[in-house]
C-alpha cells in the first residue's frame, strides 16, 4: 500500500507543478499546430510477437493509451492487465473478436495500416455508440470509401524485425460528382530470414472500399479484406537451452535440409471479411447503419508429429546435458560438448528423419475397414502435420445514433452471428514416405487394441496421403445474439451516461469422427450448451473547472465461457465441464484530468474483480503417457492500479511526455481442479488449487516512460527512457495443490521452491525517432527513422512460465521458460503521397 500511495502521489503532484510553471511560460504559438504520430517498428509489427490488438492503440489521443499501444507493446504488456477478449474491436460497427476465443488478432488486418487508421477508440469503462464494449473498451475502425480523401499513397520500410522489408499502396478517389467513392490498399512485408534464426515472414494485404450515393439519405458500400500471411515461428525455451546455445533467441523449430534452413512450425492464414451496409440518415438528428457480412478462410500451423521411436525435438530434455543419464548412446557431458559447439545438434535433424521414414517398410492390413484390402510400402514414423482452424461466419449487424435533443444523445445496435469453426488435422509432408496410418499412437502403445486405438471406426486402419485429414476433425458451432443501448446526457458542468447490453450464447460440437475410445461420444452433435448474458454501465464527468475535470465509470456484466475453454477434450469427445459458468465481471475507474493550451494529463485508478473464469491447459505427460487435459472452475482475480499519462509543451518547438502504469494483477479464489486424459474416459484427479494472491504473471505489470518530443518546421525528433518491473511467471496451479505441495515435510526446504513464483528482473530500455516531412508543390513526402532498445538489452526476460510437466523431488528437469525482449531493433518509413 505504501508504494501504491506514492506512485498516486508522484502522479498528481507533477501535474500540478507542470500547470503551474508551463502556463507561467505563456509561450505564444506564432504557427500552426501539427499533430504528429510517430509510428515504431513495435508498432508496425506487434502481430509477429503478440497477437493482440496492441497495434490498434497507438493512433489513439491519449498519451497514456497510446504509449501502452507500441513502446510497452513489445512486452506484451497488457493494459490494466487485461486479456483482449476484454475489448471489443469493430470495422464500421461489425465485430471482429473471434468467436471461439473471444480475443481480437490483429494479424487479422496486419499491413493494413492506411485503411485502418481512422479509429474511434474509447478505453477502460467509456460510452461507445457501436457497442456495449467491455471491461478493456472498445475499438471502431472506420472505413467507409467515401470518409477517405482523395489521393494516392505509397510506402516503402525496411526493418529488421520479424519481416525485413514493407511495401504499401494506398488510393482512393473521394466521394466523385456521381456519387461513388473507392478506395484500395495492398501491401506486402517479407523477409527471408527475420529477426530470431529459423523464421521467414511473407505476408499480403488487401483491401477494398466501395461506396454509392444513392440520395441524400442514403448510401451503400460494399468493403473486402483479407491478409493472408504464411511464416516460420520461433519458439520458447529453458534458460539451460539460451545458454547452451549462446543466445537468448534460441529457437527450436527449425533445422538444416539439404543445407537450406527449414522451420517446422509454419503459420498459415487467409481468411477474408466482406461486410455489405445500407447508410441511411432519415434527418439530421438520426443516423441508422446496417450490415451484413460474412467471413471465411483457412488458419492453421504446422509441427513434427510421430508415431513410435524417439522424440524429434532437439530440445526435448533428455537431449540436454541436465539430464543425468544416457539417452541415444550420448552421456551429459558428451551432449553438453554438442549443444556448445554443434548447431546441428542442438536444431532439427531433417535429414535424419528422412533417412528413417525411408527405411520403414510396412504393411497394412484390412486397410479403411476393408476385409483383404492390404497396403504395403514405406510408412512414414515422422511426419509434419498441419493443425488447421478455419472458419465460416454469417452474420447481420444494426447500428443506430440519435440525437434526442441539445442535451441527449441515443444510440444502440443489433449483432446476430451464426458461427462455425472446423478444427482439424491433414498430413502437410510425409517427410520421404508414402503413406502414414490414422492411430492414436498412445492407445496404440497403452492398450494394445485394434478398436481403442482408431481415430475414426468408422473408417478403420485408415491409411492416409498428403493432404488427407486424420487424427480429429470437429466443428464448433457457435450462434450468438447480441443487444445493446446506451443514453449519453450533456449538461452545462455535468456529463453521464448509461449503458445496458443482452446477450444470448449457444454453442455446441459436431464431430466428424468416430473415436475408438469414446464411440458413443465423439460423433456427430452435442448437447447444446446455452448462456444468457446481459451487462450494465455508466458513467459521469464532473466539470470543476475548463481545465480540471474528474470522471468516475461503473460497470457490471456477465459473460459466457468460450467454446475453447468449455470441453475437456474436444479432440476426442463431446464432454463438458462440470459447474460451466458465466462470468460475472465488477469494474470501478475514477479519474482526474488536466487540458490546457500546453498541458494534457489524465490520472487514473481502477479496481476490477473478475468471477468465476474458466482455465484450460493441455500437455503431454510422460509419466502417464497421455496428452493430459487440466481444468480449473472458479476462478476469480483482482486487478488493480494506476494509470498517468502526462504531455506537457514546455516551449513552442518542445513537448515533456511521461507515462506510468502500475498494478496488482492477482489471482483471488481457490479454483476447483480437475484432470482428464486423451486416452480414458476417467477424471484423474480432482483436487483444490491454491491461488489465492498468486500474481497473474507472464507480463510486467508496472511500466514507466518519460521522453522528449521535438518538432520544428516538419522536423521532428525524440527519445524515450522506459522501465519494466513486477514480471513474475506464470503459475503452473498444480505446484500449489495439496497433492503437488504435500511430498515435502513443511520444513523441508524444497517445499519454499515448489510454492514460490519466480519474479523477473527489472529492466530499463531507450527508443528514438527522427524524421521529416516535405511539401513539393501538390506532392508529399516524408522520412521517419527509429530505433527501440538502442542499448541492446538482450536480457530482459519480460515473461514467462512455468512447465505443467514437472517432477516434484527434482524442480530443474522441467525448468520454467523464458520470453526474452528483442535487442536493438530499427525501422526505417518512406512515403510519398499526392
Amino acid at each position: 500500500m505504501r508504494k501504491n500511495y506514492f506512485l498516486f502521489v508522484c502522479g498528481v503532484i507533477p501535474i500540478w507543478l507542470l500547470s503551474q510553471t508551463v502556463d507561467s511560460l505563456r509561450v505564444e504559438s506564432s504557427e500552426e499546430e501539427i499533430t504528429t504520430i510517430v509510428l515504431t517498428a513495435s508498432s508496425l509489427d506487434n502481430d509477429d510477437q503478440a497477437q493482440d490488438i496492441s497495434g490498434l492503440l497507438q493512433s489513439s489521443d491519449d498519451i497514456f493509451v497510446s504509449t501502452a499501444g507500441y513502446t510497452f507493446g513489445q512486452t506484451r504488456f497488457n493494459i490494466r492487465g487485461y486479456e483482449t477478449e476484454y475489448s471489443a474491436v469493430m470495422i464500421n460497427g461489425v465485430p471482429l473478436n473471434d468467436m471461439e476465443t473471444g480475443r481480437a488478432y490483429w494479424s487479422s488486418w496486419g499491413g493494413l495500416n492506411d485503411a485502418t487508421r481512422n479509429k474511434e477508440i474509447e478505453t477502460g469503462i467509456s460510452k461507445s455508440r457501436y457497442s456495449f464494449g467491455g471491461v478493456g473498451g472498445a475499438t471502431n475502425m472506420v472505413t467507409r470509401a467515401s470518409s477517405f480523401a482523395k489521393g494516392v499513397k505509397f510506402t516503402y520500410s525496411l526493418t529488421n524485425r520479424s519481416y525485413r522489408n514493407r511495401l504499401m499502396l494506398t488510393a482512393s478517389t473521394g466521394l466523385m460528382e456521381n456519387g461513388w467513392a473507392f478506395t484500395f490498399s495492398g501491401s506486402r512485408r517479407w523477409a527471408q530470414e527475420g529477426y530470431v534464426d529459423g523464421t521467414f515472414y511473407d505476408a499480403w494485404a488487401y483491401f477494398l472500399s466501395a461506396e454509392k450515393k444513392i440520395n441524400s439519405k442514403h448510401s451503400i458500400g460494399l468493403i473486402g479484406f483479407a491478409a493472408p500471411s504464411k511464416r516460420g515461428r520461433n519458439g520458447v525455451a529453458t534458460q539451460e537451452n539460451y545458454d547452451l546455445a549462446g543466445t537468448n533467441y534460441y529457437n527450436p523449430y527449425w533445422g538444416y535440409q539439404n543445407g537450406e534452413k527449414r522451420n517446422a512450425r509454419v503459420a498459415n492464414y487467409h481468411q477474408p471479411m466482406i461486410i455489405f451496409s445500407h447508410f441511411w440518415t432519415p434527418s439530421s438528428a438520426t443516423s441508422i447503419t446496417s450490415s451484413a457480412y460474412y467471413a471465411f478462410g483457412r488458419g492453421g500451423s504446422t509441427a513434427l508429429e510421430w508415431d513410435t521411436y524417439s522424440d524429434p525435438r532437439p530440445d526435448y530434455y533428455k537431449r540436454l546435458p541436465s539430464y543425468d543419464a544416457e539417452y541415444e548412446g550420448l552421456m551429459p557431458e558428451e551432449r553438453e560438448e554438442l549443444w556448445l559447439n554443434d548447431e546441428n545438434y542442438r536444431q532439427i535433424k531433417w535429414d535424419e528423419l528422412y533417412d528413417f521414414n525411408r527405411k520403414n517398410l510396412d504393411v497394412v492390413k484390412d486397410v479403411n475397414g476393408i476385409e483383404g484390402n492390404t497396403v504395403s510400402g514405406v510408412r512414414s514414423n515422422y511426419i509434419i502435420e498441419d493443425r488447421r482452424n478455419d472458419k465460416s461466419q454469417l452474420g447481420i449487424n444494426s447500428n443506430l445514433k440519435h440525437i434526442l435533443n441539445d442535451n441527449i444523445i441515443l444510440s444502440g445496435g443489433i449483432d446476430l452471428s451464426l458461427y462455425k469453426g472446423y478444427q482439424f488435422k491433414v498430413i502437410d509432408d510425409l517427410l520421404g514416405g508414402e503413406y502414414y496410418v490414422d492411430y492414436d499412437k498412445f492407445a496404440e502403445r497403452d492398450f494394445r487394441d485394434s478398436v481403442l486405438m482408431q481415430n475414426d471406426l468408422n473408417v478403420p486402419n485408415h491409411v492416409v496421403m498428403e493432404g488427407d485429414k486424420f487424427g480429429y476433425d470437429y466443428t464448433a458451432n457457435i450462434n450468438d445474439y447480441k443487444l445493446f443501448i446506451q443514453s449519453e446526457f450533456v449538461y452545462g458542468k455535468v456529463e453521464y451516461f448509461i449503458g445496458g447490453t443482452l446477450s444470448y450464447n449457444e454453442f455446441w460440437r459436431t464431430g466428424h469422427m468416430r473415436n475408438g475410445k469414446f464411440p458413443e461420444d465423439s460423433y456427430g452433435d452435442s448437447e447444446k450448451q446455452k448462456f444468457f448474458n446481459y451487462g450494465l454501465k455508466g458513467g459521469v464527468l464532473y466539470k470543476l473547472t475548463g481545465r480540471h475535470l474528474a470522471s468516475v465509470n461503473l460497470l457490471y456484466m456477465t459473460k459466457a465461457p468460450s467454446f475453447r475453454n468449455s470441453y475437456v477434450s474436444p479432440r476426442t469427445r463431446q464432454d463438458v465441464l462440470d459447474n460451466l459458468n458465466n462470468e460475472k465481471i465488477m469494474s470501478a475507474d475514477a479519474s482526474y484530468i488536466f487540458r490546457s493550451p500546453y498541458i494534457k494529463s489524465r490520472l487514473t485508478v481502477f479496481y476490477t474483480k473478475f468471477i468465476d473464469q474458466v482455465y484450460l491447459r493441455s500437455f503431454y505427460h510422460e509419466d502417464l503417457r497421455s496428452f493430459i487435459n487440466y481444468q480449473m472452475t472458479g476462478v476469480d482475480k483482482l486487478n488493480y492500479g494506476l494509470e498517468l499519462g502526462i504531455e506537457a509543451k514546455v516551449s513552442q518547438t518542445l513537448t515533456l511526455i511521461g507515462v506510468v502504469a502500475h498494478g496488482v494483477y492477482i489471482y483471488d479464489s481457490r479454483p476447483e481442479i480437475t484432470i482428464s486424459a486423451d486416452n480414458v474416459a476417467e477424471v484423474i484427479s480432482n483436487r483444490t488449487a491454491y491461488l489465492k494472491n498468486y500474481r497473474d504473471g507472464g507480463f510486467p505489470q508496472t511500466a514507466l516512460s518519460g521522453g522528449v518530443k521535438y518538432f520544428y518546421n516538419y522536423l521532428f525528433a525524440g527519445f524515450n527512457v522506459n522501465y519494466y518491473d513486477n514480471v513474475y511467471i506464470e503459475i503452473n496451479p498444480d505446484r500449489r495443490t495439496i497433492d503437488g505441495a504435500g511430498n515435502y515435510d513443511p520444513d523441508y526446504p524444497e517445499r519454499d521452491e515448489i510454492l514460490k513464483q519466480e519474479k523477473l528482473k527489472p529492466a530499463a530500455t531507450l527508443d528514438a525517432y527522427i524524421g521529416k516531412s516535405w511539401k513539393i508543390q501538390d506532392y508529399y513526402i516524408s522520412l521517419n527513422f527509429s530505433v527501440s532498445n538502442i542499448l541492446n538489452t538482450t536480457d530482459f526476460a519480460f515473461g514467462g512460465f512455468e512447465q505443467y510437466r514437472y517432477d516434484p523431488f527434482d524442480l530443474d528437469r522441467f525448468p520454467n521458460k523464458y520470453f526474452y525482449l528483442y535487442g536493438r531493433q530499427y525501422f526505417l518509413n518512406i512515403n510519398f503521397r499526392f
